[in-house]
């Protein structure tokens, strides 16, 4: 299993503007996570609007630097990187976006579209260009005729196709996927799934797999990192995580996962309030506010991501410090 990234204590920080009067804010968007990413293999990010999973999809993409921490990608470190470093690297990560139709030019054909990646970043001749466009096309199920129609004329699914064929066009190591089939209806969410599972097996791809599905995630993924404001909470293989969720919160997003078999009946777990502002979070866990479990060690104590079984959990319920050990 050949790792292609490795991140380390990764962080992004905004600077946010109060008024004319006030200090700035520092908003915490990403805030200490650390993951590898393996050919072959799909790391799952899941976790509510605002968790810092986009954040960490333009970190990795190389979108915006990281404000701290470490990213180092086939054995290159990003942070802090040159110029020249940055757009050696820039093709091995690709993307694909929510909206395929959104994430696709109106005005240029298919075509071109495929092409483009190789004209910015490539001496390919026009032929060769062409060439490698249509025989991505088919490797996504695209017939040979769409090469010259725009992408008003394609439905959710066939546009979906394209912008993963247009993801592959310069041989990616990592594909990031942010929520590539929220978009579509049920039964194209199984077809293009599927395709990303083929295609993963023909190029020995990476994948960061962003979604808020759990149902699709559990189809997916090898692994599961669970965020919430900005932080990791819960990380481990999908088995454990789907079958053992060790964190409040992950117990409580898998609880409101539609169940498909009406014999199996789980207990719903209703969080209490809304997820709080990332301009002031909450001290110690920034769970805690809405945790059913939280006792006084979780207000004024930050929890560690720790090993737990297969998993890694951030949870003084799970894993106790130590002080709290020791008086018990």
């Amino acid at each position: 299993m050949t790792t292609v990234l490795n991140a380390q204590n990764l962080t992004r920080y905004y600077s946010v503007s109060r008024g004319a009067f006030a200090p700035p804010a520092t908003l915490k968007a990403l805030d200490g996570a650390s993951f590898t990413l393996a050919r072959g293999k799909t790391l799952a990010v899941v976790g509510e609007s605002g968790c810092g999973k986009s954040t960490l999809a333009r970190l990795v993409t190389m979108i915006e630097p990281p404000t701290s921490g470490s990213l180092v990608i086939e054995g290159k470190e990003v942070a802090g990187a040159s110029p020249a470093t940055l757009k050696e690297l820039r093709p091995t990560v690709q993307i694909v976006f929510q909206n395929p139709y959104g994430s696709l030019n109106p005005r240029q054909k298919i075509g071109h579209i495929l092409e483009e990646p190789l004209l910015v970043n490539t001496k390919a001749s026009k032929a060769e260009r062409t060439e490698k466009a249509r025989a991505m096309m088919a490797s996504v199920g695209l017939r040979p005729e769409h090469y010259d129609r725009y992408p008003h004329m394609f439905s959710g699914g066939q546009r979906q196709r394209i912008a993963i064929a247009r993801a592959l066009m310069l041989d990616p190591a990592i594909l990031v996927l942010d929520e590539p089939v929220s978009a579509l209806d049920v039964s194209i969410q199984a077809q293009v799934l599927n395709l990303l599972a083929d295609i993963q097996d023909r190029h020995n791809l990476a994948y960061l797999f962003i979604s808020h599905d759990l149902s699709v995630v559990k189809h997916i993924a090898n692994e599961v990192m669970v965020m919430y404001l900005g932080r990791v909470v819960e990380k481990g293989p999908r088995e454990a995580v789907f079958a053992n969720p060790q964190h409040p919160y992950t117990q409580a997003l898998l609880s409101a996962t539609p169940q498909p078999d009406p014999a199996k009946k789980r207990q719903r777990i209703v969080l209490k309030g809304e997820l709080p502002s990332p301009l002031k979070p909450p001290t110690g866990c920034t769970f805690h506010p809405r945790c059913p479990i939280a006792f006084d060690t979780c207000v004024g104590l930050n929890p560690a991501l720790l090993a737990h079984g297969p998993s890694l959990v951030a949870c003084h319920a799970v894993n106790p410090p130590a002080s709290t050990t020791q008086a018990a």
